[in-house]
């Protein structure tokens, strides 16, 4: 039940391997992804974490072995989180920048094809915000966590 059989280091180093490997995996499916999870995309999660289960205990189903995954991963996320923010260039790089989707009622296409975000959402983030097209809106942003910003024209006070 505590007994390793794997060496402890060995566990902390497929713990960083598969943490590694996890994170550039879905920053490269983009913000959408991250921001607005559909039935599928939980699904994905939860059958990710299974098939990588196995790459990160080598096979120890100990105990002993499941506090030292568990509490790599913890101090990962942790010094990532602090690494990003002490460091904006680090930030960018890990939790990318904003973009623009609408500036003064121009729609920005290309963005939204390099996001892979539908007109049906981008739409229905405009009409989340009171605008019911994208001749209203001053601007709309695709924020880092995958969440739509809009400011209506309405409400800039000139």
């Amino acid at each position: 039940m505590f007994e390793l059989t794997v060496p402890w280091w060995e566990l902390i180093l497929r713990g960083v391997v598969v943490y590694a490997f996890l994170l550039l995996l879905l920053r490269l499916t983009g913000k959408r992804q991250v921001g607005q999870l559909a039935p599928f995309d939980l699904v994905l999660l939860l059958v990710l974490s299974n098939a990588v289960q196995n790459a990160m205990n080598g096979g120890d189903n100990s105990i002993l072995a499941g506090v030292i995954s568990a509490t790599t991963l913890v101090v990962l996320n942790l010094g990532l989180g602090y690494a990003t923010y002490k460091s904006k260039k680090l930030e960018a790089v890990i939790e990318g920048q904003p973009e623009v989707l609408i500036h003064n009622g121009q729609l920005y296409t290309r963005v939204m094809e390099r996001a892979m975000l539908t007109n049906h959402e981008l739409h229905a983030a405009l009409r989340q915000n009171g605008c019911l097209s994208v001749d209203e809106v001053h601007s709309a942003i695709l924020e880092n966590n995958g969440a739509i910003s809009v400011v209506a024209k309405r409400s800039i006070v000139t």
